[in-house]
């Protein structure tokens, strides 16, 4: 039976860590920073500070594609520290964007860690007025290209839902790149985007209009957080859309969904790099049965469990996750069997 720890607001066997509820934004009249002009007009109706501060900082990068010799202009938000040690690189969930990390890159970066946050190609603020293939294979020398030209060291890749199967995926093809691994609320064991690959383009591209919608967005919003106030969980489901009004939106999401998507079960046994899973308690996307069969065939990993807590907990408990990812960097030997203390926990993936 394999045991994951829990964290307390009282003991964890990395340390204290606090588990407050959600933060607390300011309110705020008017807009505080200026936005970049590629973003939709629409990140003006965003009310989160914390989103509005992280959008302020997008940038595009040009990144050349190997496989297409495609130039993209690539959205990302740059470090604000500038350090000799690997850095961490944050990846976003499925239809998602670089905004996930609103809430604990701030934190990351506090604590004194060189950060990025980068968009996955098909997904976020890049500009794919050409229309590039968004393919398994394109998203993996996208972000090679991009590691190659800006980052140059490995680094610590962090991978949350669909983001996990990018890190995995890139972690076994491209080794060099990648000290450790860090792994939020894992989608790794989907088998693609199963019959949606074999849709007419006409049905799939209705479909992705329907994923597109204000209704759906908001009502995936309020199963993915615990207990949002609705005016919350409307602004949220803004943040968490505000990519799909980019007007090449629609192509390169079909384009993914007719590739096959990712499919990396047997890629799982072959990552060697160290590795911490993290996940939220109360997941009702990703069962946690699922993590610990990911402990399992992880050959190098540990597991940590944030209580009263859904599918993104570096949005919902951004605390929590940015103390475990430090903890993970900074302890040169971290257990990756419970000790005595430990075993007193409760077992909490039973």
């Amino acid at each position: 039976m394999f045991i994951a720890t829990s964290i307390s607001s009282s003991f964890t066997p990395m340390g204290i860590i606090k588990t407050p509820n959600y933060r607390t934004p300011p309110v705020f009249g008017v807009w505080a920073e200026v936005c970049p002009p590629f973003l939709p007009k629409e990140v003006e109706k965003i009310k989160d500070p914390f989103a509005r501060k992280l959008a302020s900082r997008i940038e595009r990068l040009p990144v050349e594609l190997s496989i297409s010799n495609t130039c993209i202009m690539s959205s990302c938000v740059k470090p604000k520290i500038q350090d000799t040690t690997n850095p961490l690189v944050l990846l976003h969930g499925f239809d998602s964007s670089c905004l996930e990390w609103r809430n604990t890159l701030p934190l990351l970066e506090q604590a004194g860690f060189e950060t990025w946050a980068i968009d996955i190609l098909g997904w976020g603020f890049s500009n794919l007025e050409t229309l590039p293939l968004c393919n398994v294979e394109s998203k993996r020398d996208h972000l090679y290209q991009f590691w190659k030209s800006y980052i140059g060291r490995p680094m610590l890749l962090v991978g949350p839902s669909l983001g996990a199967a990018v890190a995995i995926d890139f972690a076994v093809n491209h080794p060099e790149a990648v000290d450790k691994l860090i792994l939020i609320d894992a989608s790794v064991y989907a088998e693609g985007t199963g019959s949606l690959a074999r849709l007419p383009k006409f049905v799939a591209y209705a479909g992705v209009s329907v994923l597109k919608s204000l209704p759906l967005r908001l009502y995936a919003t309020n199963l993915t957080f615990n207990s949002l106030p609705f005016s919350t969980c409307l602004d949220w489901t803004r943040i968490g859309r505000l990519h799909c009004l980019l007007p090449w939106w629609e192509d390169a999401t079909v384009d993914f969904m007719n590739s096959g998507g990712y499919n990396v079960t047997s890629q799982i046994s072959q990552v060697m790099k160290k590795t911490l899973i993290i996940w939220g308690e109360d997941d009702q996307i990703i069962d946690s049965k699922l993590a610990v069969q990911l402990h399992c065939e992880l050959p190098n990993a540990i597991i940590r469990q944030i209580p009263k807590c859904g599918h993104i907990p570096h949005v919902e408990k951004p605390d929590d996750v940015a103390n475990l990812i430090k903890d993970f960097i900074d302890s040169s030997n971290v257990p990756l069997f419970l000790n005595k203390e430990e075993k007193v926990l409760v077992r909490q993936f039973e």
